[in-house]
């Protein structure tokens, strides 16, 4: 990256000469955080590595699921990034822009294609050289074992997720993880964002496997609404701290290692401050984050959930209960934005209930925006609500250890030439102030994760929504690296120790700014 520096610099002087018209500025540098804090950024399998018919790889369900109509966009992720071909230029970009870590996942379907049994000695090659270039440059490395991508077969043998035989092949699954890198991985993270793909991938439809029924969904051809987001994410829950149980037991004292779970994270506040909306908010902090961290800390979920959804609900045994409590070393959070909540008085009165309409709330990006069940994606540049939330985890769950996972802005821009990201350096400003700010307010953060290290096959935005530190070129076969004017400047603050500033208020609850 070095010589491409010179090209940024003007930009680069010119965000830290801009005037600041606040009467006080926060200002900080990476030395302001904990000596063992980490800075990285992150990408996973599907959307990243491509080669999906490649080395034994067998289809996942989001392949499947990319390649129906279902799909929200035109795209595959067939080749993506070509990041199977193409890791070790971007492990030498990791350490050109000074990263002290990379999240990344790993495929089950590259390593284990029949969802059990017989490891792919190719996919096992593949990750292992990835790691190893990793731990020669000196990166800590994050390893996400699943992240929405099931092995098709398991999908087609039993249902996947929505079967109790789940918890034992994916506890196997882990297991070959934990014994084939374990001695270089120290940071797991066992599932992405359970919370919020009940809803979007059993309720709504609109991710993979693409279960929903009618009138909860689009175009539903197979799933039930009313129960099957319940049954995911019960079977998540067990598996993942099976998984637990099983690293715990085997490897921990060895590897020194931690697991955790990911959340997806959203700051809900109440519309109004009515005693309705205010309870509408807090079922729905419940339903985010209270269906996996309430589990955790007292073995059951919560009260509010047990009464919207009744017997659709599954219960946990004394044993599932005890195995579940305390089941996690550390809770990753993907964080983006923030949105408000009112109450939904007719949620109760259908005849048939879905998740969303369990919550019994109706939520809008902006006071006076447009009212939809399902949380929506969320646009309001909103740094004070990430650290809401850690203090809502905070003061609700106790101060266990987090990892901000995935923070970050994308634009849709068709222009080849979209280097100069001036609105994601002012985005991820925000929010790293929000993080340093949220710890010395005594939150137990301990590392903040880009999302994502380069542009990718974005879930619902395909090749068109552009995330990434790095711009990928995707019409070129090559898929052409360059960095952005935002990994220059993420650089020179990780590498030179270079100043933060953002101006005090410049973003409230009652104030929110906009995309």
């Amino acid at each position: 990256m070095g010589t491409r520096l010179l090209l940024f610099l003007p930009w680069l002087l010119l965000l830290l000469l801009l005037p600041s018209h606040a009467v006080t500025a926060f200002r900080f540098t990476v030395d302001d955080f904990p000596h063992d804090f980490t800075f990285g950024a992150g990408t996973a399998a599907f959307q990243y590595e491509g080669a999906v018919a490649e080395d034994g790889r067998s289809p996942s369900i989001w392949n499947t699921f990319a390649h129906s109509a279902r799909n929200p966009n035109e795209h595959s992720g067939d080749i993506a990034c070509d990041g199977y071909h193409k890791y070790k230029e971007d492990v030498k970009l990791i350490k050109d822009i000074g990263l002290t870590a990379y999240r990344f996942s790993i495929s089950w379907s590259r390593l284990i294609p029949d969802g059990r049994g017989a490891i792919n000695p190719k996919g096992l090659q593949f990750y292992n050289d990835m790691i190893n270039e990793l731990v020669k440059q000196g990166i800590q490395i994050h390893a996400v074992i699943y992240h929405l991508d099931l092995p098709q077969i398991l999908e087609d043998e039993y249902g996947g997720w929505l079967s109790p035989r789940i918890v034992d092949d994916f506890t196997a699954y882990a297991d070959v993880c934990f014994r084939e890198f374990g001695d270089r991985v120290a940071h797991w993270t066992t599932i992405l964002e359970p919370n919020i793909i009940a809803q979007g991938s059993y309720d709504k439809g609109i991710a993979a496997p693409g279960h929903c029924s009618f009138p909860f969904g689009r175009d539903c051809t197979v799933g039930n609404s009313s129960v099957e987001p319940y049954l995911y994410l019960h079977y998540s829950l067990l598996a993942h701290s099976s998984v637990v149980g099983l690293y715990r037991e085997k490897y921990q004292v060895v590897q020194k290692g931690v697991v955790g779970i990911n959340l997806y994270s959203l700051c809900i506040y109440a519309l109004t401050d009515s005693a309705e909306d205010i309870q509408a908010t807090e079922r729905a902090n419940d339903f985010l984050f209270g269906s996996i961290l309430h589990p955790f800390l007292f073995g059951d979920y919560p009260e509010s959930m047990k009464k919207a959804a009744g017997v659709r609900l599954p219960s946990f045994s004394s044993y599932e209960s005890k195995l579940v409590t305390g089941a996690f070393d550390f809770v990753g959070l993907n964080h983006y934005s923030s949105i408000y909540a009112s109450n939904n008085p007719d949620a109760s009165n259908m005849p048939v209930r879905d998740q969303a309409a369990d919550v019994g709330a109706l939520f809008r990006e902006t006071r006076d925006g447009q009212t939809v069940t399902q949380y929506p994606a969320g646009r309001m540049v909103d740094p004070q609500g990430l650290e809401q939330v850690l203090k809502y985890i905070r003061e609700k769950y106790g101060n266990i250890g987090i990892y901000i996972q995935e923070n970050g802005r994308g634009q849709i821009d068709d222009d080849d030439d979209d280097l100069m990201d001036v609105e994601r350096i002012d985005y991820l400003k925000k929010y790293i102030t929000a993080t340093l700010k949220a710890i010395r307010d005594g939150a137990s953060v301990k590392g903040y994760s880009v999302w994502a290290l380069m542009d990718m096959y974005e879930i619902f935005g395909g090749y068109k929504a552009h995330f990434g530190l790095i711009r990928v070129d995707f019409r070129n076969p090559r898929r052409q690296r360059q960095p952005r004017l935002s990994a220059h400047w993420y650089s020179n603050f990780l590498k030179n120790n270079a100043t933060i500033q953002v101006e005090s208020g410049a973003a409230t609850a009652t104030s929110h700014a906009q995309i």
